[in-house]
């Protein structure tokens, strides 16, 4: 967001403020949920780089088309273990994982 605009928006009286900050998260809540994410984003990536469709993986994985678009999406109700299996599935190493968690932060709104 510029600073016009921020400094607008807080003279109105809002605050802004994080996701974290928002939904009132601890710092490892923050992190996992960011851990995720990045997971989720991963493994969309790669499926689409690889030609690999939902269904096909989901098929690998002895799951449902559904439950790979909600890997995708990092639904809450998604395991660690479930992601990383989809990752490794589409044959990522540890370093591709190591990579995928290690990308630099987004920047805040």
């Amino acid at each position: 967001m510029d600073k016009p605009k921020q400094r607008r928006l807080e003279g109105a009286g809002w605050r802004l403020g994080t996701a974290a900050d928002f939904l009132g998260l601890t710092e490892a809540e923050a992190g996992l949920v960011e851990l995720k994410l990045r997971l989720s984003q991963a493994l969309r990536a790669r499926r689409l780089a690889c030609g690999i469709s939902q269904a096909s993986l989901a098929k690998q994985l002895r799951s449902s088309q559904s439950r790979v678009a909600k890997m995708e999406a990092a639904d809450p109700t998604v395991s660690l273990d479930l992601l990383l299996r989809g990752l490794l599935v589409m044959g990522a190493k540890p370093s591709d994982v190591a990579k995928a968690l290690h990308r630099p932060k987004r920047a805040a709104a």
